[in-house]
C-alpha cells in the first residue's frame, strides 16, 4: 500500500481523522489557529476515546504514531503537494480571511477533496441531480467560497462519532463521546476512490498499543458507492442537533430526542422520506431505533446549540438546508419549520450584539 500525504483543513474535529490516518502510517499537516498548532508541533494531538471492554478512556497522542502529523497556518501548506485535503472546519469558518484563499487554491489544484463537515459542501450537492444547487446558495454563509471547485473532485464524509475539546484540557486534545464511523460516498473517479479504499484497509488493520497489548481502535473510515449514505447524518441532526435549541436555552440531545419520541420520529422518517425522493435506498440509511439509543449517551447540548449560546452570529444551516430542499420537493413539516424559526431568532439576536 502506498503512503499518502493529507492536508486536513481544521484540527479540533478533524485531529479525530488525522490521528486515525497517523495510526495507519500516514502522513498528516492540519490547517489551524497559532495556539493549536505550536501545540501539536510540540506535544502532539491528543485524542481519548473509550474501548468497549476497557475502563476509562485510551489517550492516543499523534507523537508516538507511525505516520507524521505537523500543523501550521492557513498559508503554511501548498495543496498541490498532497494526495488528498479533507475539510473539517465548520462551514462559516472557509470565507475567513487566509482561510478562504486556501480553499480557493484546494479548488484550483483538482486534487481529491473528502468533506468532513455536517454541512456538505455545494460542489458535492451538484454531484445529485435531484437538487436545485442554485436554489440552495442562500443556505451558506458565503456561497461563493465554493465557486472554483469541480464537483468530480469533491465527496461527502459523515462524521458520526461525537467529539469535543474538553474544556479543562489544552487546545490540542479532543476527547471523543460517541466512538462510531467516517462514512464517505466514493468520488466518480476510480482513481480518487482507490485512495479512500486504500485508507480504509490501513485504517481497518492498524492497531494501538496499550499496556503491552496491541488493540483494535474505534472510529473506522468506511466508503461507500451510493452518494446518499453520508446524507443519513441530515435525519440525525434534524430530529436531534438542531432541535437542542429552544427560545431561551439549549437542551442536550438526548433530551432533544427521548423528551418526546414520537415527534422525534416524525422529524427523523420524514428526512429519510426526503433523501428517498432525492434518490436514496432506505438501507443507505441509519434506521430510528439504532439512533434513538446511540443518543442516550448524548448528555450534552450539539455543537451548533453550544455556538449559538455562545453568540455566534454564524453556524452550519443543515436545518435550513434540509427544510429547502424539502420545499423543492412539495414537503413540509411543522416541526422542522419550527425548529429554522429558532435558530433564525438566537442568530438575529446574536447579530444584533456584534453590531
Amino acid at each position: 500500500m502506498p503512503t499518502y500525504k493529507i492536508l486536513i483543513m481544521g484540527a479540533s474535529y478533524g485531529s479525530l481523522l488525522g490521528t486515525k490516518l497517523a495510526l495507519a502510517g500516514h502522513n498528516v499537516d492540519l490547517v489551524c489557529l497559532p495556539a493549536e498548532a505550536d501545540l501539536i508541533n510540540t506535544v502532539g494531538a491528543v485524542v481519548r476515546m473509550p474501548i468497549r471492554g476497557r475502563e476509562g478512556l485510551v489517550e492516543i497522542n499523534s507523537k508516538t504514531l507511525p505516520g507524521k502529523m505537523a500543523a501550521g497556518g492557513a498559508t503554511a501548506f501548498n495543496p498541490a503537494d498532497y494526495d488528498l485535503i479533507s475539510l473539517a472546519m465548520q462551514e462559516p469558518q472557509y470565507r475567513s480571511p487566509g482561510v478562504r484563499e486556501l480553499l480557493d487554491a484546494v479548488a484550483k489544484s483538482r486534487k481529491p477533496c473528502m468533506s468532513i463537515m455536517n454541512m456538505p459542501p455545494l460542489p458535492y450537492l451538484k454531484r445529485i441531480k435531484s437538487i436545485d444547487a442554485q436554489a440552495i446558495r442562500d443556505c451558506y454563509t458565503d456561497a461563493t467560497v465554493w465557486d472554483s471547485f469541480d464537483p468530480a473532485c469533491m465527496t461527502l464524509c459523515s462524521p458520526d462519532a461525537q467529539a469535543f475539546r474538553p474544556p479543562e484540557d489544552k487546545v490540542n486534545v479532543l476527547q471523543v463521546r460517541l466512538p462510531t464511523n467516517f462514512k464517505s460516498a466514493s468520488f466518480e473517479s476510480a482513481a480518487h476512490t482507490a485512495i479512500l479504499r486504500n485508507l480504509e484497509k490501513d485504517v481497518d488493520a492498524s492497531r494501538f498499543e496499550v499496556g503491552g497489548a496491541k488493540i483494535e481502535i474505534p472510529v473506522k473510515l468506511k466508503v461507500h458507492e451510493s452518494m446518499f449514505t453520508p446524507l443519513a447524518k441530515w435525519s440525525m441532526l434534524l430530529a436531534g442537533n438542531y432541535r437542542c435549541v429552544q427560545k431561551n436555552e439549549m437542551r442536550p440531545i438526548k433530551d432533544a430526542v427521548h423528551s418526546d419520541l414520537d415527534a422525534s420520529r416524525a422529524v427523523y422518517d420524514w428526512v429519510v422520506k426526503l433523501c428517498v425522493s432525492l434518490g436514496a435506498n432506505e438501507r443507505d440509511l441509519v434506521p430510528f431505533e439504532k439512533y434513538a439509543n446511540a443518543a442516550l449517551s448524548l448528555g450534552s447540548p450539539s455543537s451548533a446549540a453550544r455556538a449559538l449560546a455562545a453568540g455566534a452570529p454564524n453556524i452550519e444551516r443543515v436545518d435550513r438546508l434540509v427544510q429547502t430542499i424539502a420545499k423543492a420537493k412539495g414537503m413540509q413539516l411543522d416541526v422542522v419549520d419550527q425548529t429554522v424559526a429558532l435558530v433564525d431568532g438566537w442568530l438575529a439576536k446574536n447579530r444584533a450584539k456584534v453590531k
